[in-house]
């Protein structure tokens, strides 16, 4: 029983990982490469790193939606397999 309920917690991490990860590493390209580029020209804005961060992430979400939300369903589906297990 416990083996299972940290399986179920292990499944939620890695699925919040597998989900988050592509959204994670664009913003961190993309900051890299801002960042390089300010130290170049030595032009320090704020808003020429964030905004940029902001699109990208955006365009990751709205190009991979299709393969987040069929990721979720079917960790959904998993845990609520397991959940008859439990309460019997």
């Amino acid at each position: 029983m416990e083996g299972e309920l940290i399986g179920i917690a292990v499944d939620t991490f890695k699925t919040a990982f597998y989900i988050s990860f592509p959204m994670l590493m664009g913003g961190l390209v993309a900051g890299l490469i801002i960042s390089i580029f300010q130290a170049t020209t030595q032009i320090n804005e704020m808003t020429l790193s964030f905004v940029p961060k902001i699109i990208i992430v955006a365009v990751i979400i709205i190009l991979l939606m299709p393969w987040m939300t069929t990721t979720m369903i079917d960790f959904t589906m998993r845990t609520f397999e397991k959940i008859p297990h439990f309460v019997g």
